[in-house]
């Protein structure tokens, strides 16, 4: 649903199209022949008349060479350029929708999960209260449970931020930036496409809309070469007279004919300029190609790696993270364990699901962008939407990481 409000309302894809249509209309421009020139002749005008010659003459340039078929050749692969110029930005916005759409999805579970660091903290500061009012805790039990919880609650702000900054984000690709906040239907924990490294290569370079608008721009170049050559084909000026001569009192006609004789200008340095362009051309798409195969490299090894780290956390640490802090929070409650060993299960528990979700949306951009064949931001050309980072820190560690710096 998101991607088709994107697509009927990103301004990108319009501007995108308007250029297609520009690249028509230059099409049509190209192949048409020059108008026909009517205008009037007066010869001896200064003889009071009696010898005055006063006529119309119509003048045609004839286009020699197939060059007016040659223009519309060369057009007609701009018009395939700007055609693929149009499919890459479709891809663009799919693939910033899909990114914006699982970033959103990252931040509604943030705001769950701050809300349950929220209980977690209340319930730990009612339980040191009690604990200290039965004379089986202490002072700094409560003080600290009550940092704890207020932690929790900056942690919940903080959250709620970032959620609508990351909506924000996505209404702005959609092309409504005044989109109210909205809960969106999705699952993070789907089964994400197993991509092998020589098929998504082999699909990335032969389907990539950048590849092929270098490929027109070849193709583009090579008939500009043939056409540079024609250039030196003299077109024909063809011009017939009508007069009236008073001298005679009779009318009479004349015929010119006029020819460039290519002696000096062959037009030498606009073929050597187009054969150094289709070189440049043939050499961009070289290089589009090998900057496709870098570009998929980085991608491939983000969502490898995250996929590996979501595995991980699916298949153990997720669960021993909640089972260690059931366990340490009902032997608090029993008086067995110190509010430290409470303390350090919770930031395990939060660290843990934090560096899950991350490692989700990281395994979710990388597929979104081999999806979408590595096209994105398309408002911004050039400039990628950045998305603070985690301090990722091992599950359990024994270090107390600041958990406001964990969001």
């Amino acid at each position: 649903d998101l991607e088709q409000m994107a697509l009927a309302n990103n301004p990108s894809i319009a501007e995108a199209s308007a250029k297609v249509g520009a690249a028509r209309g230059k099409w049509v421009q190209a192949g048409l022949c020059p108008n026909p020139r009517l205008g009037y002749s007066g010869q001896q005008v200064g003889s009071g008349g009696e010898a005055e010659q006063h006529g119309v003459y119509l003048e045609q340039d004839w286009i020699r060479g197939g060059k007016l078929k040659l223009h519309r050749a060369v057009v007609s692969r701009e018009i395939r350029h700007a055609e693929q110029q149009l499919a890459a930005q479709r891809l663009r916005v799919q693939t910033d929708v899909r990114t914006g759409f699982y970033d959103v999805l990252c931040a509604q579970r943030r705001l769950e999960l701050a809300g349950d660091l929220v209980q977690i903290g209340d319930r730990a500061t009612t339980v040191a209260e009690q604990l200290l009012k039965n004379q089986e805790g202490t002072r700094r039990d409560v003080l600290q449970a009550r940092i704890e919880s207020q932690i929790a609650r900056n942690l919940l702000q903080q959250a709620q931020n970032q959620h609508l900054s990351a909506w924000r984000r996505l209404a702005a690709v959609l092309g409504i930036p005044s989109l109210p906040p909205t809960q969106l239907d999705g699952k993070l924990d789907e089964p994400v496409t197993e991509y092998n490294w020589e098929q998504t290569l082999q699909r990335l370079l032969s389907e990539s809309p950048e590849l092929s608008a270098a490929f027109a721009e070849v193709d583009r170049a090579r008939w500009a070469v043939e056409r540079a050559h024609v250039q030196a084909v003299p077109d024909v000026n063809f011009q017939g007279i009508v007069q009236h001569d008073n001298s005679t009192g009779a009318a009479n006609g004349a015929v010119l004919v006029s020819v460039p004789i290519p002696v000096l200008n062959r037009n030498q340095g606009g073929i050597r300029e187009a054969q150094s362009e289709l070189v440049a051309a043939q050499r961009a798409a070289e290089r589009t190609e090998l900057g496709l195969q870098r570009r998929l490299a980085a991608v491939f090894d983000e969502y490898l790696t995250s996929r590996t780290r979501v595995d991980n956390y699916r298949n153990g640490i997720l669960r021993d993270a909640q089972e260690g802090l059931d366990l340490t929070r009902q032997g608090y409650e029993a008086g067995e364990l110190s509010f430290l060993n409470l303390l350090m299960a919770q930031r395990t528990y939060s660290q843990a699901n934090l560096n899950y979700l991350e490692a989700l949306r990281g395994m979710w951009t990388a597929s979104a962008r081999i999806e979408g064949l590595l096209l994105m931001d398309s408002l911004e050309a050039g400039e990628a939407i950045s998305v603070p980072e985690p301090v990722n820190s091992p599950a359990g560690s024994q270090e107390l990481p600041n958990m406001a710096g964990q969001l």
